[in-house]
């Protein structure tokens, strides 16, 4: 990654909750036609959430949720002019790193778009299970390759 003054922080949702729902409804339901109802859910109060910042700005945003006995990395968003620039992946290795410190043991999956597949196969992560349609677009199963 190129670019200076860059800081990732895990955030509070209470908090920080305009940021959130700011660039989660741009990529999101702006972007991609996500429904507005299927982006909002119960796992946002408990999720560990992560923000990237540039020059003090938020700049993209991932949350960690704990189910099915795992932990799940996902609504990963960067704004759409700090895009292909390595923040997308400064932010899920360091989304990883702090997991892996609260939850040493546990696996670690994404649910992928497959547009985004490459990218989470740079990151370290393999396909698991057949594709599936979410909110109208295919997604993959990914796991973390430790």
């Amino acid at each position: 990654m190129q670019e200076t003054n860059i800081n990732f922080q895990k955030i509070c949702w209470k908090k920080n909750q305009s940021f959130i729902k700011e660039i989660r409804t741009k990529v999101f339901i702006e972007e991609q036609n996500i429904p507005i109802d299927l982006e909002w859910d119960t796992y946002d109060i408990t999720a560990n959430h992560f923000a990237v910042f540039k020059n003090g700005q938020p700049i993209a945003y991932a949350r960690v949720v704990q189910k099915e006995g795992a932990l799940w990395i996902g609504r990963m968003a960067v704004d759409k002019s700090q895009r292909s620039k390595g923040i997308g992946s400064f932010l899920i290795q360091q989304a990883i790193k702090a997991t892996r410190s609260l939850n040493p043991n546990q696996a670690i999956y994404v649910s992928a778009q497959l547009a985004a597949i490459d990218f989470y196969k740079k990151n370290k992560f393999e396909t698991v299970g057949e594709q599936y349609l979410d909110a109208g677009i295919f997604h993959k199963d990914m796991k973390l390759v430790r």
